[in-house]
């Protein structure tokens, strides 16, 4: 299965990026060969609109199951509902830490989004 995570960097120790749509990209781990890559967001960092929906065209185009992020508005969160992919929150930390608590089993799917749209 891949997962998701937005990030501020292309490292596994880089911060995880509080915000989806305009997120620097994302790290998209493997479970099945154990390996990640990392995805440019760049191109929706200063979009004026559409970079929640932007984004999540690009997190499926990965053929992730499970996006990781601090927050995601409504736009973004119906995008990726529509595409099959859990949103699951996180308040701070590393991918690697976001990944461990989501393996952990301590990361719930959010029902919604947690904010109004171009925050």
């Amino acid at each position: 299965m891949k997962i998701a995570i937005s990030c501020q960097g292309c490292e596994l120790t880089d911060l995880v990026d509080p915000r989806f749509g305009r997120a620097k990209g994302f790290m998209v781990l493997d479970t099945e060969n154990d390996s990640h890559e990392f995805i440019d967001n760049t191109q929706n960092l200063n979009a004026a609109q559409g970079a929640g929906i932007q984004s999540a065209q690009n997190v499926a185009a990965t053929g992730a199951k499970a996006i990781i992020t601090g927050h995601v508005g409504p736009k973004a969160f119906t995008a990726l509902d529509k595409g099959k992919i859990a949103v699951h929150l996180i308040e701070g930390g590393t991918v690697a830490q976001a990944f461990a608590t989501y393996k952990d089993g301590k990361l719930e799917a959010a029902s919604g989004a947690d904010k109004d749209g171009h925050w």
